[in-house]
């Protein structure tokens, strides 16, 4: 399966859908909605919700994230709005504000 990059300095304003992995790096407004994994690099700013299948946030997420499999915060990873998945990963370090359901 591909990995579609988003670079550093792209901004992309509006709806991303797919059925590959996404790593972004620069900054996406709006909504995301995979069938695969999403990555948030470290220079990553999302403001979207965001619907996938595995996200993990490096970087900086606003937005409510709806995962089927897994959603981790990395020790540098920042973000804000609401959890939804059945496994939640929140490393030491990471910046938090909103709420969890790990409903499956």
């Amino acid at each position: 399966m591909a990995n579609t990059v988003i670079g550093n300095t792209i901004v992309i304003d509006g709806e991303i859908s797919g059925d590959e992995d996404l790593t972004i790096r620069g900054t996406v407004k709006g909504k995301i909605a995979l069938s695969a994994s999403l990555i948030v690099e470290n220079s990553g700013t999302v403001e979207a919700d965001i619907e996938t299948k595995n996200v993990e946030v490096s970087g900086n997420v606003t937005g409510n994230i709806t995962s089927t499999e897994r959603v981790e915060l990395k020790s540098d990873g920042r973000m804000v709005g609401d959890i939804k998945a059945p496994r939640i990963l929140i490393a030491d370090g990471a910046v938090f504000k909103g709420n969890v359901d790990m409903e499956r």
